[in-house]
């Protein structure tokens, strides 16, 4: 047994006292045990289980007292279901609980359910799911639904409030967790939750107060509206995210991570923490090992030359002895082979395979050809006439699995070992080629990554007799292929093993004298016959020494777990093959036990004997066999692999060997690989059986597992390795790895090889105890090194499965292994969840089961996730196949229905959050640059000045009087055209009819309005928005263009238009009828107050009368109209432009874009602020020429329409948002050969720009350019803008001028500020677009953020801008002035200190580039990173979000959008899903790896949403902001979200 004891706090409740045990009635006890059965074998449900085994249990059950509840596991005593033996062994009765058997052992148990008992109250928020993905769950387990979006969680601050009534650490809770809470504030701007968690001078350690942060729901509360006013969040306190964050945020105590050792390093070489040694850890201090060579091989005179030898011999002196008995799946006998018809049925299967398969005359086979062998595993009988005919024949068996379907779990894998092979004809048994899945044609179709094979069904009829000369080749022994093996490994990779005739042959002869085998011995085997030890000993020794194998097929198995000890009594078997999960099995259907004798059995050969679990197994079932005649001493455990065949085991008793030795080995020490026996009664010991002796003939050592192979000392674990002449030869077509594997060289410290013999790796983990014995602790393949430590994955299901076994997991479903994320190896298990487990109890397992591992195997949990019951892909004879599992996680295709993910307790080894050093000076990093020979990083536009140009308007200080001129010089010119989604002419403008409507409007404001008032716009965009612009400054008013709210979303869009008329104080609106009255509609009401709307006035009918005088400003610096906006962070701004400044901006663009009259430009712009209200009302009056305005919304219903007009009207610069370019990439990507049978052709556009405030968005200008290609766009078309608030167009592409450059800079550099150029394709690279051309009289800095002083060449700062269409400041209600006045007017702290510049609050850099600009110089390409409001300061780095996001968005194919934002100091990442429900939670873990990965950041909260919920403006740029206030107030509807620990 697994003797891991404890100090028993749990055992009275996990199973009655053995008081308890001893009284209950014999009847009683069976009536247990049959329950038990049922239960396990799912004939019964979780419920009626409870009931009847309750009534059972009542009378004798004392009531018991004194225990604190919350200690009671589910307040249910577990029964025992074994009858106790008076007087023996153990007097401890044992919970058989129907769980994985190999993992069994009750003081595990109780280990377990102490250290649990240590951890009773920390509280991990749960995380919340839509109703909808709970489909699984049964009636009882669904609460009835309510109305919020998480239903599951009945609002955590109420649970919270409940919890802490019962828990002693209330009185000095709250003082700490608050000093806790404002730590978290101070900290959060700068550092990550693991470093702001370190405790800090003058508080005391929070680890304590954390961990039982059993806060009531007033100190929540409390805590929660402290945080409010440091954050300045308006959420509200009772909102059910906030409220689990702040349990995610208790939950994050102080993670163990070692202390961080102090180095220096360049600011932006991020080393990941390397986990350097401990120095207490423990290390081998035995001599070295000497190498252990096993009893000499014994001669026997008359032992036959070869396997087929000994079946000839047999074959014809015994005919009638009995060969193989197969049962049915009721445990009776169907056909006993005898060895005269195995050999007859061999003969006429060899022959008719040599001489009766022929393609065009040729035989299909000849001698050395691999055959599969494809034979399901109730049919030994005919698999073994199947094998020992293609002995005969001298061609390859090639045993495998039945594929049951097309897609069976390492299928494909299967078929790559057979083509490697070079098979082209299976074997297989009639009802079996039946089962197989048939093509169109009704042959067996061909299995994904399989060759084309030729089925042979060798049932009797199929095969002929051969002639009466015909004798098969009967040859000794040689060095060539007998069979080949398969066997998967970790990876799921599949390889044959091939075993040479002599090694077949001296294997069964090693086996023979081991076991002691004897002719005419009846062997019961319960393996799969196929492989391993099943063919070992019941296909091929058996045959040797003429025994006789009762073959117990895995379906009987799972029908009556007793069958194998029946056939033991019946036949008196005197050997019997089995694996510790049957002899578990068989203690829980005790019910037929009664008139059983196992005295016949002189050895019980526990094939699985290696795996450290199965020691319980074996005590458990000697415990109550020990009655029916089992001996102590039969027990035989022994331990093999696939390479090397077996390696050791236990001897018979006669055979005079020393008794069987246990071990009690301390696990830590075993994570170190090095061997401490325990003897003080720790929690985490593991308890070894020894596995024998080692195999006659066998030289045996131990090496390290890694490097070079040196043995190992004494006292440490390594991977045995063995020598002999019974191992497998080589892995079929993989020299490289059979060199590795099969031709080891062990050599001692000094790098001698310790013997001119090579050696095979067993792929075991183990030592050689005392009298020679030899112990294995785990398998390779169950290797996981974590931090430098090893641990079993067999060790870590013990644990898991020791929490509450019986309720959440099904027996045996439960996988363990390793994925690598940021270079260390993280622990992830997957269980399947029984479906009537609900949501709150399989989340309460979870976190027993992540605290379990952690206290007894000091290793974190990196994921646990919970899957729906019989999904995880199965390997052939049940149990799961890992390495398919594995494949599924990574990929995202595990669908689990529960997942906890616990990054911040495993990961630790981020590096170090950046301190930040003190700022050099302004001065010295002048004098820096001046020394390394960099220029200050300023450059130009052209200047305004020298531009001599025919420019008529340049006479005119206000736009208005342009107009007025342009109406009088040239009246019928047309300056607009509207086109309609059908991309028709909706209406057309020129220039006297602007100027008629403008008067108008002007009218009607004077007699109702005075000079200077502010007058909102509210329309479609369309013509009369431009004429009531100009009607506004006709008049003397200033104009605020708002965006009109949508008709079937008021609720969002109403507020924004009430506050945008409110903030800029209009004291009128303009609109048309139809928006009037949905300004006034009921509809409205429910979202604003509609009564304290300003006057509204309707322009639809407005009298034609001539204004009596037009209104002259007395100066150009007067206001000319106000610009509002919101920004990505959520802030509405407006801005005031002067008419100087709007004069000064449409000359820049007219000279950067080349505009005269006779030029058409297309604009897909909304014309509501910043560059696209410019170009949409004011470039056109300026510079005279045509705009063709198409308004983006109208593409929703015609994707084509931009382009369309822009290929008709033959267009040579046009503008669009990024919005309106993903609308045509992702709506007519399909359609370009559609558009060009409709002659769309873009060949005449020179510059299609786009107009952003914002990084340039590489990937989808890219994909456009690249889409429409097609359509004759030329490469170099495309370009992007760059504005912001303080000045709408700084970079313009415009026509002249070189293309646009692209640069590489590292992403690490720039979290610490820094510009590094690297190569493209380079790790970590960024690809950074210029953001077009500087415009003329526009000069750009680049200033330091903190000392605002210049910055060099190549230097990330902030971008600073002069230039005369600069706004002239914010337009605020409050009158922040001061807070923003540096925005509009700051000046350098050093260097050129007279000019007065506005920043623009972006981070960017310039950089003098090779190419020269229209004048001649060298051209200053200006590169912008990101809006510094943006920015996540996150463990010391700067971090713009859309790098972030796009690693989250490659991530998974479902994942269509993703927006991330922080909140306290926790990362949120929001993710849209585009596929099923069912998809939602393997997003978690992927987003979680690939952000560490990338980015080196532990991600907080995981949020699943549906498509379309992450809100976006206009310009196509993500409100973060938005969505994280929605986000906090619980408006998102999730589909799930994960709070990862």
């Amino acid at each position: 047994m697994a003797e891991r004891t404890s100090a028993g706090l749990l055992t009275m409740m996990m199973e009655p006292t053995p008081a308890v045990a001893m009284t209950l009635p014999a009847e009683v006890r069976e009536k247990l045990a049959e329950l038990e059965l049922e239960l396990s074998e799912g004939d019964i449900t979780q419920k009626g289980y409870e009931k009847k085994r309750g009534k059972l249990l009542a009378p004798y059950i004392p009531q018991i007292q004194g225990v604190d509840p919350s200690l009671q596991i589910d307040n249910r005593i577990q029964a025992s279901s074994q009858a106790v033996i008076p007087g023996s062994k153990h007097n401890k009765s044992r919970a058989a609980n129907t769980r994985d058997e190999r993992f069994r052992s009750d003081l595990h148990t109780e280990a377990v359910q102490a250290a649990l008992a240590k951890y009773k109250e920390r509280k991990m928020p749960m995380p919340s799911k839509r109703r909808s993905v709970l489909v699984q769950s049964s009636v009882e387990a669904c609460t009835p639904p309510d109305t919020s979006s998480a239903s599951e969680d009945e609002g955590s601050l109420r649970r919270q409030g409940r919890l802490a009534t019962s828990t002693p650490y209330q009185g000095h809770g709250h003082p700490a967790v608050e000093h806790w809470f404002n730590r978290v504030i101070q900290g959060s701007s700068t550092s990550s939750s693991a470093s702001s968690t370190s405790s800090h001078p003058g508080g005391r350690s929070v680890t304590n107060t954390t961990a039982h942060a059993a806060l009531n729901a007033n100190a929540t509360a409390t805590a929660l509206a402290d945080l409010m006013a440091h954050t300045q969040l308006g959420v509200p306190v009772n909102s059910r995210v906030s409220s689990k964050i702040q349990q995610l945020l208790n939950t994050l105590k102080r993670p163990k991570r070692p202390p961080l050792r102090e180095f220096f390093l360049d600011d932006f070489e991020e080393l990941l923490d390397v986990q350097q040694p401990d120095p207490n850890q423990p290390k081998p201090e035995g001599q070295l090992m000497s190498p252990l060579e096993g009893e000499p091989l014994g001669v026997v005179t008359n032992w036959p030359p070869s396997l087929p030898a000994a079946l000839q011999r047999w074959g014809m002196t015994q005919p009638k002895s009995p060969c193989l008995t197969a049962l049915d799946n009721a445990g009776k006998p169907v056909y006993t082979l005898t060895y005269g018809k195995l050999w007859t049925r061999c003969q006429k299967l060899a022959y008719t395979l040599l001489n009766k398969l022929s393609t065009r005359n040729e035989p299909l086979l000849m001698p050395g050809d691999r055959v599969a062998l494809v034979f399901p595993n109730n049919d030994p009988v005919m698999f073994m006439v199947a094998f020992y005919g293609c002995l005969l024949a001298e061609l390859v068996p090639v045993p495998i699995e039945v594929p049951l379907t097309r897609k069976d779990a390492g299928s494909q894998q299967i078929g790559f070992l057979l083509g490697s092979c070079g098979v082209t004809l299976a074997l297989t048994t009639d009802a079996c080629q039946k089962g197989l899945p048939k093509a169109q044609t009704g042959e067996v179709a061909t299995f994904k990554g399989w060759p084309r094979l030729l089925w042979f069904v060798t049932d009797g009829k199929h095969v002929v007799k051969p002639p009466k000369d015909w004798h098969p080749p009967m040859r000794e022994a040689s060095n060539d292929i007998a069979y080949i093996e398969y066997k998967t490994s970790k990876e799921g990779s599949t390889m044959g093993i091939t075993v040479s005739h002599s090694a077949m042959l001296a294997h069964c002869h090693a086996l023979t004298q081991a076991c002691g085998y004897t002719e005419a011995e009846t062997i019961t085997n319960v393996l799969d016959f196929k492989r391993e030890a099943g063919l070992w000993h019941g296909v091929l020794a058996s045959v040797m020494n003429r025994m006789h194998v009762i073959s117990i097929p895995y379906s009987l198995m799972k029908v009556n777990p007793l069958s194998w000890i029946q056939k033991v009594h019946t036949y008196k078997a005197q050997v019997a093959v089995v694996k510790s999960r049957d002899m578990h099995w068989s203690l829980l259907a005790q019910r037929d036990q009664r008139d059983i004798s196992l005295s016949s059995l002189r050895m019980l050969i526990v094939a699985d004997g290696a795996n450290p679990w199965s020691i319980s197994s074996c005590d458990a079932f000697l415990n109550v066999f020990q009655a029916r005649g089992l001996r102590p001493e039969v027990i035989c455990p022994c331990a093999s692999t696939s390479e090397a065949m077996t390696v050791a085991i236990r001897r018979p008793p006669e055979m005079g060997v020393p008794p069987p030795g246990k071990a009690v080995l301390s696990m830590g020490g075993l994570s170190h690989s090095v061997i401490r026996v325990d003897t003080e009664e720790k929690l985490s010991v593991l308890t070894v059986q020894d596995v024998g002796q080692v195999m006659p003939g066998a030289l045996v050592c131990v090496v390290r597992v890694e490097g070079t192979p040196y043995l190992c000392q004494t006292d440490e674990v390594g991977e045995i390795c063995i020598s002999s002449g019974t191992t497998g030869v080589a892995y079929y077509g993989l020299p490289g790895m059979t060199k590795n594997i099969f031709e080891t060289i062990p050599v001692t410290l000094s790098g001698v090889p310790i013997s001119d013999r090579s050696f095979t790796r067993t792929s075991l983990l183990g030592f050689i105890g005392p009298d020679s014995l030899v112990f294995v602790v785990g398998k390779m393949d169950g290797l996981m090194v974590v931090s430098g430590r090893r641990h079993n994955a067999d060790d870590v299901v013990a644990t898991a499965l020791a929490v509450e076994p019986m309720k959440f997991v099904y027996r045996g479903r439960i996988a363990v292994f390793s994925v690598s994320v940021l270079r260390d190896e993280r622990i992830v298990v997957v269980a399947e969840q029984r479906p009537d487990a609900s949501e709150e109890d399989s989340f309460q397992w979870m976190s027993r089961v992540l605290q379990a591992i952690d206290s007894i195997h000091q290793v974190g949990v990196y994921c646990l996730a919970l899957v729906p019951a019989n999904t995880l892909p199965k390997a052939p004879l049940g149990g799961i196949h890992i390495s398919e599992t594995k494949q599924r996680f990574l990929e995202g295709a595990l669908h689990p229905c529960n997942v906890l993910m616990c990054p911040h307790t495993c990961v630790t080894n981020l590096p170090k959050p950046r301190q930040k050093q003190p700022e050099v000076g302004p001065a010295s990093m002048i004098v820096g640059n001046l020394v390394a020979g960099k220029r200050i990083a300023q450059a130009c536009g052209r200047d305004v000045a020298q531009l001599e140009d025919n420019d008529q308007a340049r006479k005119f200080l206000y736009i208005q009087d342009v107009l007025q001129w342009r109406a009088q010089a040239t009246p019928d010119h047309p300056l607009f055209l509207v086109l309609n989604a059908k991309g028709t002419v909706a209406s057309t403008a020129s220039c006297l009819q602007l100027h008629k409507r403008a008067e108008r409007v002007a009218v009607a404001l004077m007699g109702r309005l005075n000079t200077g008032d502010h007058v909102a716009l509210v329309y479609p965009p369309g013509i009369d928005l431009i004429a009531t612009f100009y009607g506004c400054l006709y008049a003397g008013c200033v104009p605020v263009t708002v965006r009109p709210p949508h008709p079937q979303n008021l609720a969002t869009t109403l507020p924004t238009v009430k506050m945008i008329v409110e903030v800029s104080k209009s004291v009128c609106i303009l609109t048309t009828q139809a928006i009037m009255k949905l300004l006034k509609s009921k509809e409205a009401a429910a979202a604003v107050d509609i009564k304290s709307w300003p006057m509204v006035l309707d322009t639809d009918d407005l009298p034609r009368k001539k204004s009596p005088q037009m209104y002259k400003p007395p100066t150009p610096e007067m206001l000319a109209y106000l610009d509002f906006s919101v920004s990505t962070t959520g802030i509405l701004a407006g801005v005031k432009m002067s008419h100087a400044a709007t004069s000064a901006l449409c000359r820049s663009i007219k000279l950067q874009c080349e505009l005269y009259p006779s030029r058409q430009i297309a604009i897909c712009l909304d014309p509501y602020c910043g560059l696209g209200f410019a170009l949409w009302c004011l470039c056109s009056v300026y510079s005279g020429h045509q705009s063709i305005l198409v308004p983006p919304l109208e593409l929703e219903s015609n994707a084509s329409l931009w382009l369309a007009a822009v290929s008709q009207y033959k267009v040579r610069v046009t503008f669009c948002s990024y919005s309106v370019m993903e609308m045509c990439t992702k709506g007519l990507g399909s359609q370009t050969e559609a558009l060009r049978l409709r002659n769309v052709n873009l060949s005449c556009v020179r510059t299609c720009m786009v107009v952003a405030e914002e990084r340039p968005r590489i990937a989808l200008t890219q994909s456009f350019s690249k889409i429409f290609k097609d359509l004759g766009l030329s490469p170099r078309a495309v370009s992007t803008t760059f504005g912001c608030r303080v000045n709408v167009a700084i970079c313009l592409q415009g026509t002249a001028g070189p293309d646009p450059t692209t640069v590489y800079v590292d992403m690490r550099a720039l979290r610490h500020d820094r510009v590094r150029l690297v190569e493209r394709g380079s790790p970590h690279s960024l690809p950074l677009m210029e953001s077009g051309k500087i415009l003329p009289g526009v000069k750009v800095i680049i200033a330091n953020t903190e000392t605002k002083g210049p910055l060099g060449d190549s230097h990330l700062g902030e971008v600073w801008v002069s230039s005369p269409h600069n706004a002239t400041g914010y337009y605020t209600v409050y009158g922040e002035e001061a807070l923003h006045a540096d925005h509009f007017s700051t000046k350098l702290s050093f260097g050129d200190t007279q000019t007065v510049w506005a920043r623009t609050g972006y981070l960017g850099f310039l950089r003098r580039t090779e190419l020269t600009d229209a004048s001649g110089e060298r051209h200053d390409a200006l590169y912008v990173v990101g809006s510094l409001d943006e920015t996540l300061e996150l463990r010391g780095m700067r971090y713009h979000p859309i790098d972030i996001e796009t690693s989250v968005i490659r991530s998974h194919k479902s994942i269509a959008e993703c927006a991330v934002f922080t909140w306290t100091n926790l990362l949120v990442v929001v993710v849209e899903l585009e596929g099923s429900e069912q998809e939602a939670l393997d997003l978690v873990a992927l987003v979680t790896n690939v952000v560490l990965e990338e980015h080196y950041l532990i991600v907080g909260v995981v949020v699943v949403v549906d498509p379309g919920v992450i809100p976006i403006n206009s310009r196509g740029e993500k409100q973060r902001m938005h969505l994280r206030d929605g986000f906090l107030a619980d408006q998102l509807d999730p589909i799930y979200v994960a709070y990862n620990m």
